[in-house]
């Protein structure tokens, strides 16, 4: 089913509306999930919670793209859920991944960052689109959806050496990028 229809049978209050937001997503809300907190369980709350999220949401919202909009919903989730399951701890993936970026992005935030964080927002996406495909796809993959490198090497068909490498080349070409534009980082 279309997402424009989904979104319709949302607006119309229809129960099938979570139904059919499941067969389309369901898999890669679960995916996502699972790969922030390494639990089925909790990762199927989360996805069931998320559901719950759109269906209180829409309407008013009219979500333009679907999945990223219900993604959003499940990875906040997932964060909040991982940040209670594991506080005070520190051994997961996720964590590992967070890390390997800290050293690009500033991570005390001022009032005038947060003013600042379309701004940021923006030089990011910028910079996104100066990579090419296979390296946007292995650092959105590794920071949004908290894959392994076995994961990403997977899917891109790639050592996870590799995967290593050019992750962080990236990261280094982040810094580089935000620092030229008078991010501090």
């Amino acid at each position: 089913m279309e997402d424009e229809r989904i979104i319709q049978l949302f607006f119309a209050r229809s129960e099938s509306a979570i139904g059919e937001l499941h067969n389309k997503y369901g898999k890669t809300c679960h995916k996502l999930s699972a790969n922030i907190l390494r639990n089925i369980q909790d990762a199927e709350e989360c996805v069931n919670d998320a559901y719950l999220g759109v269906w209180n949401t829409v309407p008013p919202t009219h979500p333009n793209p679907l999945l990223t909009y219900v993604c959003r919903i499940v990875r906040n989730l997932s964060i909040k859920r991982y940040r209670s399951n594991t506080a005070m701890k520190r051994n997961s993936t996720y964590d590992v991944a967070i890390s390997e970026l800290e050293g690009c992005l500033a991570s005390d935030r001022t009032v005038e960052e947060e003013v600042d964080a379309k701004e940021l927002k923006g030089m990011l996406n910028a910079f996104l689109d100066s990579l090419s495909r296979e390296n946007r796809v292995i650092f959105v993959r590794r920071y949004w959806f908290s894959e392994t490198y076995e994961q990403i090497a997977k899917r891109v068909g790639l050592s996870e050496k590799n995967v290593s490498v050019r992750l962080t080349r990236i990261r280094k070409q982040l810094r580089e990028y935000l620092e030229e534009r008078g991010v501090a980082v």
